[in-house]
């Protein structure tokens, strides 16, 4: 049923939708030039990796020394704009279709964490990925690593169709109201270095 449910739901966004997105990708090629979209390595169910599409929000700015500057200095205005609407996943609506990714699940990260979960936090690859989750609804890029596992390992563990349904309402509430877009002093979130203690539990 989930799936079945992710398949019509993205299908009918994806095509709905798609003359609005066209323009957006017309602007990036404006403001930001080539690749439209950005896409990287993430491990999703069972940590098999897939490549995650998102439509580009920073610039290839470098320094004299040919290193990409940090993210607050390459993340434009443009780019800014779609982050904090969400408008920049629209793309991942095809990794859903093509089942990289549920509408609802813990947020696909970086390849590089996989070594650093505890036991308890690698539960989040027991389930697809998702493009929005319980964490995102409950802090989004806000909250510490330690808590956003937490709700990530929670959701695992209470699952549910009525679950993931309140999860995409209270999604497009926050979505509006830009809540949580960064950690405060980032200009997303910084980077996870592990953790020393196990995560478990969660809140309703």
């Amino acid at each position: 049923m989930k799936r079945l449910f992710d398949i019509t739901v993205s299908l009918l966004l994806f095509l709905g939708l798609f003359p609005f997105f066209m323009l957006i990708a017309l602007i990036v090629k404006v403001k930001l030039g080539s690749p439209i979209i950005f896409k990287q390595e993430r491990p999703g169910l069972d940590g098999k990796r897939f490549w995650l599409y998102k439509f580009r929000t920073m610039t290839d700015t470098r320094n004299k020394y040919g290193q990409l500057l940090p993210d607050y200095k390459r993340l434009t205005s443009f780019g800014k704009f779609l982050r904090k609407y969400s408008l920049d996943e629209y793309p991942q609506l095809w990794n859903v279709i093509k089942g990289d990714l549920s509408l609802v699940g813990p947020r696909p990260l970086l390849v590089e964490y996989l070594p650093l979960y505890t036991k308890e936090q690698s539960l989040r690859h027991k389930v697809r990925p998702g493009i929005t989750g319980w964490a995102q609804i409950n802090g989004r890029n806000a909250i510490s690593w330690e808590e956003k596992f937490m709700l990530d390992v929670w959701y695992v563990k209470n699952q549910s169709f009525l679950l993931d349904l309140k999860i995409l309402f209270l999604t497009a509430y926050k979505v509006m109201s830009s809540e949580g877009i960064n950690q405060p002093g980032n200009a997303t979130v910084e980077q996870f270095k592990g953790s020393k203690s196990s995560v478990g539990g969660g809140n309703g």
